[in-house]
């Protein structure tokens, strides 16, 4: 017959550290982003792509244009005339890079 052990386990957090659940540090993450705006430069370096590319596979295919232009109330600002910058909101551009990765880097 088994016998179950009552075994109480310490493990010792440094001062300088805090434990949180995995919720609570997803919920921070995005509220880093919350009210954030990014850039070109800004979305090249969080893709590691130059913006060529990212116009080419990303912004102006029309299966993900027609929801990302805010035009049409997505959440990407086009330019709409030279000297006019590229403008993303930065929560739902980095759900979008997240919930469409393969879409986009497995072409």
């Amino acid at each position: 017959m088994e016998q179950l052990l009552d075994v109480s386990l310490s493990i010792p957090i440094p001062a300088d550290k805090i434990l949180i659940s995995k919720v609570e540090l997803q919920e921070l993450r995005e509220q880093s982003l919350s009210g954030v705006y990014w850039n070109m430069k800004d979305l090249e370096k969080k893709t590691a792509r130059k913006s060529e590319w990212i116009k080419e596979n990303i912004l102006y295919p029309s299966r993900f244009r027609k929801f990302l232009d805010s035009a049409n109330g997505g959440f990407v600002f086009y330019p709409q005339a030279k000297g006019q910058n590229w403008s993303f909101q930065a929560s739902k551009m980095a759900a979008f890079l997240d919930k469409h990765f393969a879409e986009i880097f497995n072409k």
